[in-house]
């Protein structure tokens, strides 16, 4: 089993930036590719970033792209997603989804957080 307590997110204006961090505990977080999503209400669950365990790769949906940066810390078992230039069509529950040995951008990951809420003001 793999825990996965999210922080970071919060109130900020368009334009601004904020940094949530994803804690692993339990099982070691070697192997387990990293992946952050969101829901906004009354849509689907969809794909933000996700890096691999092996290389540390990143991949990004077009819609933050150069906006958005994923990175992790294995020696502390955390991922972090840097949100730069926030626009309020990013305010959604972001979640934090660990995937053993196979990154998707589909949301079937084998751990999950319980997601921490982002709002941007306009």
């Amino acid at each position: 089993q793999v825990q996965l307590v999210e922080s970071g997110g919060g109130l900020v204006q368009a334009g601004g930036s904020l940094r949530l961090s994803c804690a692993a505990s339990g099982r070691t977080f070697s192997g387990y590719n990293m992946g952050w999503f969101r829901q906004a209400p009354g849509k689907e669950r969809e794909f933000v970033a996700g890096i691999t365990w092996s290389d540390g790769k990143t991949y990004y949906a077009r819609s933050v792209e150069g906006r958005f940066t994923i990175s992790r810390d294995d020696a502390k078992s955390t991922v972090f997603l840097q949100m730069n230039s926030l626009k309020p069509e990013d305010t959604a529950v972001y979640y934090c989804a660990a995937n053993w040995l196979v990154l998707r951008t589909t949301p079937n990951y084998d751990y999950w957080g319980q997601g921490t809420q982002v709002t941007v003001s306009s």
